[in-house]
């Protein structure tokens, strides 16, 4: 495997760029490349890879995106053009500064030209030479199609990194699944920034609470994903289905929901000693079931 300094093939962007062409000949087929690269010294292994689904995903935001992009572009050029000038200079330069800035639209044919202009009111008699002349730009705007294309790439591709060189100690394909399994991971944190557990009412100066909340919230997490699995496996286990936000019964509900869904029962104490559960229903009656006595004691 050859290794490249990541200075020799550009940032991660153009490193996709360079690859991307060949893995989205067929748009709906998954594909990646593996490369070596050297990047801070260190030797890596680089996979790109592309997803058909983020492709699907951003193909029409990155359509309106470039559409609102380009139609803007061609407005400001469209008011430039209407622009005087005192001197042919002045017009080429605002026109550079222009086409700097430009990002989806190329300019072809770009000239000045001058137009008479006179002093006095009215019609100029036949012949009388113009007084002085001013000068404007012209020329035909065109979308960058290319750069819609790069837009995609980016979109769809990512690169996945690595410094275990050895394919058989890690191949691409494991690389690839351990990438998947770390997004289970990943999406579970969400519930942190979820204002049903309103993390985000808590305010800690001190540094020592605030890795003290992380290793608390942290543990909540290991619980939540813990009961979600437990849960997804007694429903599938004994083909049982539990009703979602619409009242559809399915097999995979999230925690979250469960916990929604079991907000509302109380307990009645009557005289100081008699106990009553109220708004149980049959729902939450066979989950408990099905979770077992440690869970159906705590509602009876």
């Amino acid at each position: 495997m050859d290794f490249p300094s990541a200075g020799d093939l550009g940032p991660v962007p153009e490193v996709i760029h360079a690859v991307a062409p060949d893995l989205m000949k067929d748009p709906e087929q998954a594909a990646f490349r593996s490369l070596g690269i050297e990047y801070g010294d260190v030797r890596q292994r680089w996979l790109v890879v592309y997803s058909p689904e983020a492709y699907q995903r951003n193909l029409k935001t990155v359509n309106k995106k470039c559409l609102k992009l380009s139609t803007a572009e061609a407005k400001q050029f469209d008011k430039l053009c209407k622009q005087d000038f005192s001197c042919e200079a002045d017009a080429l330069k605002a026109f550079s500064r222009f086409e700097n800035k430009l990002k989806m639209l190329s300019i072809h044919g770009a000239h000045v030209v001058a137009l008479p202009r006179h002093t006095g009111k009215g019609r100029p008699a036949k012949g009388k030479h113009p007084d002085f002349y001013v000068y404007r730009i012209e020329g035909n705007p065109a979308s960058l199609l290319h750069e819609r294309t790069r837009l995609l790439e980016r979109k769809s591709c990512f690169i996945l990194a690595t410094n275990q060189l050895d394919c058989e100690e890690l191949s691409d394909e494991e690389l690839r699944e351990a990438y998947k399994d770390q997004q289970k991971v990943e999406r579970g944190f969400r519930f942190l920034k979820d204002p049903f557990f309103m993390a985000s009412t808590l305010f800690l100066k001190s540094r020592k609470r605030i890795m003290a909340l992380m290793m608390v919230m942290t543990l909540c997490l290991l619980v939540y994903a813990a009961l979600e699995y437990r849960i997804r496996e007694e429903l599938d286990t004994n083909n049982e289905t539990f009703p979602n936000q619409k009242g559809k019964p399915v097999s995979a509900p999230t925690a979250r929901w469960v916990f929604q869904f079991f907000s509302g029962i109380h307990v009645l104490i009557i005289g100081g000693a008699q106990q009553a559960v109220l708004n149980l229903n049959e729902h939450h009656l066979r989950l408990l079931r099905l979770l077992g006595a440690r869970y159906e004691i705590l509602y009876s």
